[in-house]
């Protein structure tokens, strides 16, 4: 019943929404007399407005058809390198780039969005690398012949991910967790490290991942441990309407992770809506754009299968079994003290409200068997959850640094080029408790 309530609402809003539009259109006509008085700027930007919050979104393009190296623009493409029941692994082509760039393997969360909300995260990455990412699928386009999808399935697509981009002979790989997937690219890590898999990755990058939320636990984590484990069975689990492919599959669906996020910051939200309403009233309709641009992105989600969301909030935000060392993967034990030959750069921001503060660096002291000179730390100030990964700071503060990183833990890359090569960063030492800006 809560699935087919929400459809209903939003085939009212997606018809409210076209209204709306046509209504902006007619208040904002050069042809309308009204459109040059102050009356019908205000409507046409309050028309707008709602016409732009209650519009259906689904999934999103990247848009990314070229990038710079060495000041040069170079065309690229997207290619599905490898395709899965619940995911495919895509590649950004760039034609005519160094052939030994690092090859990076972003993996993109599966929390409610797709892997488009990381566009500026491959965007600034491309100059400088192979780039590859985790394009999840939404749970209710899997039919359920497809089997079940949980977090032990999502270690094993990274490691055949891996797999797939480092074939024999070829140079190791990179890998860069964005939030939620720290926890399973971790324990992929670890899993390798044991078992010595040729395709074991040279570095990992994790941002505001939640390897340990004991540590400065955040709102989202305390709704985990205040509510037992069978109130999220009962309370956030839907069924897909039959209409769907994947219909009759139980799922966490993805407008109800939208509604989480969006009442813990209400009043920005808000905020946000009305300073568009300004600008759109004041002529600016740039400033507007990209009011409009964080919102078509942010307000674009899709499900989680059930069985995912519930294994990780039990593993990753109840029972803590990874810092604890007592993580299992299809029967073996997920130990941290195997890592001995990947150096990890863990990074997050001081303002993060979804991974606190030491919640990501703890991977670090997890890492026990790994040479201290391999290991690296980077808090960034004034930066909140969406700052790590996007915006002017991701740009210019912590992609550089990544970048020296990668470069300084790979074999016979070429020197940065693009836009990697004449950034200003801060060099990076051994994490000692050390935290940089």
């Amino acid at each position: 019943m809560l699935y087919d309530a929400y459809e209903l609402g939003r085939g009212w809003l997606s018809g409210a929404s076209a209204a709306a539009r046509l209504g902006a259109a007619w208040w904002g006509s050069p042809a309308n007399p009204l459109a040059y008085t102050g009356a019908g700027e205000v409507a046409a930007a309050a028309l707008d407005v709602f016409s732009h919050a209650a519009a259906p979104r689904g999934k999103p393009p990247f848009n990314l058809d070229s990038t710079l190296i060495d000041g040069k623009p170079v065309p690229v493409t997207e290619e599905i390198v490898d395709r899965k029941p619940f995911g495919q692994l895509k590649r950004f082509v760039r034609h005519g780039a160094p052939a030994n760039d690092p090859k990076l393997l972003i993996v993109a969360p599966m929390s409610g969005h797709y892997a488009t909300l990381l566009r500026g995260t491959v965007e600034r990455m491309l100059p400088n690398h192979d780039v590859y990412i985790t394009d999840w699928r939404d749970a209710k386009m899997t039919p359920l012949s497809e089997g079940l999808f949980d977090l032990d399935d999502y270690i094993d697509y990274l490691i055949d991910w891996l797999s797939v981009i480092t074939p024999p002979g070829s140079p190791r790989a990179h890998i860069l967790a964005v939030c939620q997937p720290s926890v399973p690219v971790y324990a992929a890590v670890c899993l390798m490290s044991a078992s010595k898999h040729r395709a074991l990755p040279c570095t990992l990058t994790m941002m505001g991942g939640p390897i340990d939320t004991r540590r400065a636990p955040t709102a989202v984590n305390e709704l985990a441990m205040q509510r037992p484990h069978a109130w999220f069975q009962q309370n956030v689990i839907a069924k897909v309407p039959l209409y769907y492919p994947g219909g009759g599959r139980k799922v966490y669906p993805g407008f109800l992770q939208l509604a989480g996020f969006m009442s813990m910051n209400l009043g920005n939200h808000m905020i946000s809506h009305w300073e568009m309403f300004k600008h759109l009233v004041q002529g600016d309709g740039e400033s507007a754009d990209s009011t409009k641009t964080f919102y078509e992105e942010y307000r674009s989600v899709c499900d989680m299968t059930a069985e995912f969301y519930l294994q990780t909030i039990d593993v990753v935000f109840q029972r803590h079994l990874l810092p604890k060392g007592e993580m299992m993967h299809r029967g073996v034990r997920v130990d941290p003290g195997a890592i001995a030959d990947v150096s990890i750069l863990a990074i997050e921001g001081e303002r993060d409200d979804i991974s606190g503060l030491g919640q990501t660096k703890a991977a670090l002291d997890l890492a026990v068997n790994l040479a201290d000179d391999r290991k690296r730390y980077l808090m960034v100030e004034n930066v909140g959850h969406y700052g790590i990964f996007n915006g002017r700071k991701w740009r210019e503060i912590i992609a550089p640094q990544q970048e020296a990183f990668i470069r300084a833990n790979c074999v016979d890359s070429p020197p940065l080029h693009g836009k990697g090569a004449h950034a200003e960063h801060v060099d990076m030492e051994p994490c000692a408790g050390a935290e940089f800006a």
